[in-house]
């Protein structure tokens, strides 16, 4: 524990607090409590400054574009010699499985079905509402959420690699402040950091748990999809989650992630070529023609002469999710990213990940789609009696080796949770030893055990909302850092030597 520094210690004692904040009955503090005071301000921060938010994620994602065009693409995110220490399949499967993972299976059938019942526009259950309810979910999981990933991810790799900084947030805006980031300055900013990841990774392990537990119960009805069950699946996942993150970056999350694309890609698939194949096909073209062609209208969307709050409880709301989320997928995705070029960086960042999440909402959800438009399903009934959880597994039983399928559904669910819980302890157990790129053992070993209990106390007294909350509550300081990330890497740019190589004709 001797590498551990003062944000460590704070950070356990802020995550204590809240944790036993989240515990206490409503009835004791009846509006003091937890569920309340964050809802209220997080309500005021979406009214106020939904289009902050909105304004922020399309400047990070326009910043990252930006580079690729730019004479600072050639800039490596290390020294000049350095190479990438891991292949482009493994580096594409470790961000993927961070940044995704168990959002992307959990939202693949339900978001789209939420949209085509209540589009933001028109009519639901049209064929329109269908077209927007796939744009929208391309929206959500596209460009913009990678862009914000890119933004901590670039500047942490950039200061750490190129620079020798330590990779921590704070260090990474020293052109801004100088040697105060080594001051009580860079403790706030790496606190707040760490906040928000514990908090978003304790809501995602138990939106995973609760997911797992409805797959569980519908393949094996005597298993009650209930506390219980999912408090048990967060003690089973814990321990290998735990083995896996002894063993470090090289061998257990480096594994985990290519099982998880193996076995995304070919649940992926089956439901590709068993399912109604032309017709999903038909969707990602048209729906990925449509999501470029409206990307700069619906990236300042809002309708303040409508009043209608679809834009704030789902746009608004991923987009703050997303920049919660941030310093955990941005300081990982860093770690795993030296060697490469600015240019190479940003194209694989933004464009693999997005594309794969095209076809992903054009294959589960398009599916889901089709079978209540034309084969008179009734998914989103099921969804209203079961949960939103059960959404997946009542597709994939409409078509052949549906049960098989469930399963596998419910190991990829298993490997993203125990990649996603890995990879956190990871990255806490970096950004509270200043920057370690191999940090003890210890401190990973405590930071899964709070993970864990965070996620199983608030499933089992129904805080997990209100910290799900409190977690993107935090994306409204983390927001103001980040631009502060970008003006400190324009200032660090423009001292760099950029040798650019002409070949004449």
């Amino acid at each position: 524990m001797k590498k551990t520094t003062p944000v460590f210690f704070i950070s356990v004692i802020i995550t204590i607090v809240f944790i036993i904040w989240g515990v206490i009955p409503e009835n004791n503090l009846p509006y003091l409590n937890l569920a309340a005071v964050t809802e209220k301000v997080h309500s005021f921060i979406v009214e106020k400054f939904g289009w902050f938010y909105l304004l922020s994620a399309t400047g990070f994602l326009i910043f990252a574009i930006s580079l690729i065009f730019s004479k600072y693409g050639y800039i490596k995110l290390g020294k000049d010699d350095d190479q990438p220490e891991y292949s482009y399949l493994t580096w594409f499967a470790m961000l993927f499985s961070a940044g995704m993972g168990i959002g992307l299976v959990f939202w693949g059938v339900a978001e789209p079905m939420y949209h085509y019942y209540e589009p933001p526009v028109g009519e639901g259950e049209t064929a329109a509402a269908a077209r927007t309810a796939l744009r929208y979910s391309f929206f959500h999981w596209g460009l913009h959420p990678w862009g914000i990933y890119a933004i901590v991810a670039l500047a942490l790799a950039y200061f750490q690699f190129r620079k020798g900084s330590r990779g921590v947030i704070s260090q990474s805006l020293r052109p801004l402040f100088g040697d105060k980031v080594d001051t009580k300055t860079g403790v706030l900013v790496d606190t707040i950091a760490v906040y928000a990841t514990i908090f978003g990774v304790a809501t995602s392990l138990g939106l995973g748990a609760i997911q797992i537990s409805g797959g569980l119960s519908h393949l094996t009805p005597a298993i009650p999809n209930n506390t219980t069950t999912q408090l048990l699946i967060i003690f089973i996942v814990t321990v290998l989650f735990m083995l896996s993150a002894q063993t470090g970056l090289n061998k257990g999350i480096k594994l985990l992630s290519n099982l998880n694309v193996a076995l995304a890609v070919g649940l992926m698939l089956f439901l590709l070529f068993t399912g109604p194949t032309n017709f999903i096909m038909d969707v990602f073209t048209t729906t990925i023609g449509n999501y470029m062609q409206n990307l700069p209208s619906m990236s300042f969307k809002l309708s303040p002469f409508e009043q209608n709050n679809w834009y704030q409880s789902w746009t608004i709301f991923y987009w703050a999710w997303w920049i919660a989320w941030a310093p955990f997928v941005g300081t990982f995705i860093a770690r795993i990213s030296k060697g490469r070029t600015i240019r190479e960086f940003i194209i694989g960042v933004l464009a693999v990940p997005t594309l794969v999440c095209g076809l992903w909402f054009s294959v589960f959800g398009g599916s889901a789609i089709y079978l209540e438009r034309f084969k008179n399903a009734t998914i989103m009934e099921v969804m209203n009696d079961s949960g939103m959880e059960t959404a997946l597994f009542y597709v994939l039983e409409h078509f052949p080796l549906g049960t098989i399928m469930s399963g596998l559904a419910i190991i990829l669910i298993c490997t993203f949770f125990v990649t996603s819980a890995d990879s956190a302890t990871f990255v806490l157990g970096m950004q509270t030893t200043n920057g370690s790129l191999n940090p003890p053992n210890s401190v990973k070993f405590i930071w899964g055990v709070i993970q864990s209990a965070a996620a199983a106390i608030l499933l089992w007294t129904g805080g997990l909302q209100a910290l799900q909350t409190a977690s993107i509550i935090a994306a409204f300081p983390f927001t103001i850092i980040m631009i502060l990330l970008v003006i400190s890497l324009i200032q660090a740019f423009k001292k760099e030597k950029v040798y650019i190589i002409r070949i004449k004709d």
